[in-house]
Order: structure tokens, then C-alpha cells, then sequence
């Protein structure tokens, strides 16, 4: 998965309020500032007034001139015909008229503590629309400035995002309890930046905070395609792929079962082939008596394994074997012999020679989980080290054990 779905922009603006008008003066504020305003001004400043009330704002922006054109103005009635023609020209769409308008009330100094901060955003809001990227960001860093706001915060990581400014935007979203789409958006300047390890680690958070398939399948292809990653480490791949329902082809359950099988886990084999004929996987098709034979040999395997079990055991300690020893005791738990299993998996972590020590304590916090241990299994997957992906893998357990599908 190369590209996130993003969240709509449009939302955080209607969130934010951008798509109404800004508040006009009202009659009533023009009346009571009669005393400063001329007649010659306020007559038709009245009359575009009630032209925006009434939808007409084309119109009301026309009227405005007649405003324009009285010479001598006090600061009042600039303030009072900007306000409204801010109104008016952000109604009409006219995002250039609105803009300069804005502005003007805004530097004017005459709007109160609670309004001045709905002018600002609303003018980042202009600029946003008019796609002036540039001054929305300086206009919604000067909202910020006047006090936090999560629409406003918000609306700046997309203009940083949209206009191409992936550093800044990156940093906005970096250490904070992120969004679906704030991580899909970091994820995707991640991308665009080659920063492979940044992205891994968004993704990660991504499948542990919100599950999902096409999730977990990325993380999932990247770690096993990474530098050194062992290929012993395949079946437990696959255990992380069923565990999260990944698993849809015929080819990849019978793959599974024949690494389990290989590692002498009977049990788990038959488990798997199961699951794939309750799918509709397996069973059917060219390859429905090949199926069958895998099936056969897993019943076999598991029985035979658990007859032989103790005399396999007793043999593996006197030759002091911990890859072996801990197979059987996976084989064991996947069979119901939990408590027995897990013993002889925790004996086999605490043994010299293993020809991968964290390989052990990684099929150990597995097994735990299966069984329901979720705290031994937590403690124990946060234990396993290396570079060869055991880690990664243990960290994706704890993942899916913690924020299951």
C-alpha cells in the first residue's frame, strides 16, 4: 500500500465555520452608531445591509460603492462598510473583495475580544479557498497565537500538507495522539520523503490504534522484505497473518501447515488446515485430494507427537536441545496441554545452544497469547531483542494482543 485515503479537507472548514458568511453589522449596531455616521454614508451602507440580508449580495457589494465614493470618512464608517462588504463579498464568493475586506476590519481595532479571533480564522479560511496557501498559513499561525484550537490546528497541517510543505507538516503531527487520518497523512509524507523507518513506525501505530487488514498486510510485507530479516522467522509471519485473518489463499494455508509440520507441530498443522476448510479454502478445487493427503498427515503428525511426547522430551534434555525442546512444547500447547507446553517452552528460553535464543522467547510469548496469558505473554514478547526480525515480530504481537482485529 503505497497511498492513504486522506480525510476531506472540506470538513475541517465546515468544522471551523468557514462556509458562512462572516456576521453582518445589523441594523440595529448601525442605528445606535447613527451619531458617526453621515447620512450620505449610512443610507446606502443601510441599504447594502439589507440587500446581504436578503441573499442579494451581488447587489449589496454594488450599493457599497455609492458608500465608497462619499469622501472624508471617519475611521467608523470605513469600519462599518468594510464589515459589510466582508460579509457580502465572502457570501457572493468574491474570496479577493472578501480578503481585503477582512483585513481592513481586522487591522481596524474596533472588534471585541470575542469576535476578532471568528474574523481570523474566517479570513484563513478566504485564503484557504482562494488557494493563497501562503497567507492562510500566516493568518491561521496569527489565530494560534491568540489561543489554541484544535479546527484551526488542524487546518494548518492540511495547507502545510496541500501546499507541499511535508517538513512542516510532519512536525505538527510528530508526538501527538494522532487521528486516523493525521497518521494517514504523516504515513504519506513519509512516503514522499523515502523515510522507510518513519513509516514503518506510523504504521505501527496505525494497525495497533485502528486495526485493519490493509494495515497489518503493509507492516506485515515490509518485515519480512526488510535487511537481515531471518527466514526462520516465516511461519511466524503467517501466525501473525491468521491471527489477523490475512490468510486467503490455498497456497498460504497449505504453506503454513507444512512449516508447522516441519517444526513438529502436528497440532498447530490441523488447526490451520481447518480453518481453511471452515473458509471454503481448502478442499475444493483441482487440488481438494492433495488437501485431503496434507490433512491426513497433520492427524497423523499430532498423534504421533503427542504418543511420544515424554520419551522426546526426556531425550531432548539429555542432549541439552532448546530449539527442540521448545518445539515440542509448542506442539504440546497446541495440543491443550497448556500448562505442560508452556513449561517446557519456558525451560527451553533459560537453556544454552539455541541456534536463535530470541526465536524461543518470541514462540514462548505466542504461545502465551494463544492461551490466553495475556500478561506472561506482554512480559515475554517485550524480552525479545535482535536485528533479525524477531523483534519486529514480537512488537507486532504485542500489537494484535492489545488491539485485536
Amino acid at each position: 500500500m503505497s497511498k492513504f485515503r486522506l480525510a476531506h479537507l472540506g470538513l475541517v472548514m465546515a468544522a471551523i465555520g468557514f462556509t458562512a458568511a462572516a456576521p453582518l453589522v445589523g441594523l440595529g449596531s448601525l442605528a445606535h452608531a447613527a451619531d458617526a455616521v453621515r447620512a450620505e454614508v449610512g443610507k446606502p451602507l443601510q441599504e447594502a445591509q439589507k440587500l446581504a440580508q436578503a441573499g442579494k449580495n451581488k447587489e449589496a457589494l454594488a450599493k457599497l460603492k455609492e458608500a465608497d465614493a462619499v469622501g472624508g470618512k471617519s475611521p467608523n464608517e470605513v469600519y462599518l462598510i468594510e464589515r459589510t462588504r466582508a460579509s457580502a463579498a465572502a457570501a457572493a464568493g468574491d474570496n479577493d473583495a472578501a480578503a481585503h475586506a477582512f483585513e481592513a476590519v481586522i487591522n481596524s481595532g474596533k472588534l471585541s475580544a470575542a469576535e476578532a479571533p471568528k474574523f481570523t480564522q474566517a479570513l484563513a479560511g478566504i485564503y484557504y479557498r482562494a488557494k493563497d496557501y501562503p497567507k492562510a498559513i500566516t493568518w491561521i499561525q496569527r489565530s494560534l497565537k491568540d489561543g489554541e484550537n484544535p479546527q484551526m490546528r488542524e487546518l494548518l497541517i492540511q495547507t502545510y500538507y496541500i501546499s507541499g510543505k511535508y517538513a512542516e507538516a510532519a512536525k505538527e503531527l510528530q508526538g501527538k495522539g494522532n487521528s486516523e487520518a493525521q497518521l494517514q497523512m504523516l504515513a504519506n509524507i513519509q512516503l514522499k520523503q523515502n523515510d522507510k523507518a518513519g513509516y514503518v513506525q506510523t504504521l505501527e501505530k496505525l494497525a495497533g490504534s485502528y486495526p485493519k487488514t490493509s494495515y497489518w498486510a503493509d507492516l506485515l510485507n515490509r518485515v519480512t522484505g526488510k535487511p537481515g530479516f531471518s527466514g526462520t522467522l516465516s511461519l511466524d509471519v503467517l501466525r501473525l497473518k491468521l491471527a489477523n485473518g490475512l490468510l486467503s489463499k490455498p497456497g498460504e494455508y497449505m504453506e503454513m501447515s507444512q512449516l508447522s509440520l516441519q517444526s513438529g507441530n502436528g497440532a498447530e498443522a490441523l488447526k490451520i488446515i481447518d480453518q481453511g476448510y471452515k473458509k471454503g479454502v481448502l478442499g475444493v478445487g483441482s487440488d481438494a485430494a492433495r488437501h485431503q493427503r496434507l490433512k491426513d498427515l497433520a492427524v497423523k503428525t499430532a498423534a504421533e507427537g503427542e504418543a511420544h511426547a515424554a520419551k522426546l522430551e526426556a531425550e531432548l534434555l539429555k542432549n541439552k536441545d532448546a530449539d527442540g525442546l521448545s518445539n515440542l512444547g509448542f506442539a504440546l500447547a497446541s495440543a491443550g496441554k497448556t500448562d505442560k507446553g508452556l513449561e517446557l517452552m519456558t525451560q527451553a528460553t533459560k537453556m544454552d545452544g539455541a541456534k536463535h535464543p530470541d526465536d524461543l522467547k518470541l514462540h514462548l510469548g505466542i504461545a502465551q497469547a494463544q492461551a490466553g496469558k495475556k500478561p506472561a505473554a506482554l512480559a515475554t514478547l517485550k524480552s525479545v531483542k535482535g536485528s533479525d526480525g524477531a523483534a519486529d515480530l514480537a512488537r507486532y504481537w504485542t500489537l494484535q494482543i492489545n488491539h485485536p482485529m
